[in-house]
């Protein structure tokens, strides 16, 4: 019998609360509820094997959220003394601990999790799933995906799991907006690593980015009064605080405002015509 797994057993002895099922030597418990009508001895059951909370083995035909070996985003549904609580479909939350939060998760919060059985035999979960995403996704440069937010590093960058299964990476330098961990996010697959890793960047293409940011620009004008005292001159720290854009891409921006003669500029600032 496979803990946290889902397997095909065989009905052993039926009693008031239930059925047995496996063998002479090793049995569990499908609870009364749970158990199929017209079922009788002999009979196969696919069920998943977890722990109730009297940490007795105890089978389902409930379809649970996780298996082991799997990728699942999850909602946590409470918080404890001892870690947070998960959603996973089944009666009895899985507990995520805190020891294997990359990040502290809150109620209401989603995150990405595997499953594994710690040293008392139980089934939790962990937020450490970088050993289980695989490299061999099927994308190339420029292509546009889907993935989950999973771990956040200031120094490196966003960890993002492809279709929730394959290893990517926002670099620091592309790391725009504020992100969360469970985030669902949209990106540009920017380049692909010799090791099958993807770098992504949440900014479209250099020509459809530079008009994105160029109406943000003139939009910010407007807001202002006509004048904005940041120029390209400005440190790369304060126009990516103003403007949530790197240098390159703000000095774009106003290269194409200013041959468009939308705006003018000097050393100190830059201003509607």
């Amino acid at each position: 019998m496979k803990l946290g797994e889902k397997q095909v057993l065989t009905v052993v002895k039926t009693v008031d609360f239930g059925v047995y099922l496996g063998s002479d030597e090793e049995r569990v418990l499908l609870p009364k509820k749970q158990v199929p009508e017209g079922i009788e001895i002999g009979d196969p059951v696919e069920v998943f094997l977890y722990k109730d909370s009297s940490d007795r083995m105890i089978a389902t035909t409930n379809e649970p959220k996780i298996t082991l070996g799997t990728l699942a985003v999850l909602e946590v549904v409470d918080v404890g003394k001892i870690g947070a609580f998960l959603d996973w479909g089944l009666e009895k939350d899985l507990l995520l601990p805190y020891k294997e939060q990359t990040e502290r998760v809150e109620k209401g919060d989603r995150c990405l999790v595997s499953l594994y059985i710690d040293k008392s035999g139980r089934l939790c979960a962990t937020m450490k799933v970088s050993s289980l995403l695989r490299t061999d996704s099927p994308y190339k440069k420029n292509d546009t995906v889907r993935g989950t937010v999973y771990g956040i590093n200031r120094e490196y960058g966003i960890y993002v799991a492809v279709d929730d299964r394959f290893s990517a990476m926002i670099p620091r330098r592309e790391a725009y907006g504020k992100m969360r961990i469970g985030q669902q996010i949209e990106a540009r697959v920017a380049g692909v690593k010799p090791d099958g890793k993807l770098d992504l960047s949440v900014r479209s293409r250099i020509p459809e980015q530079m008009d994105k940011d160029a109406e943000l620009l003139l939009a910010r004008l407007e807001q202002g009064g006509g004048r904005l005292r940041v120029t390209d001159k400005s440190s790369p720290e304060d126009i990516r605080r103003e403007f949530d854009m790197s240098k390159a891409a703000f000095k774009r921006a106003v290269g194409r405002l200013l041959k468009q003669g939308k705006i003018r500029m000097d050393d100190k600032e830059i201003r509607l015509p």
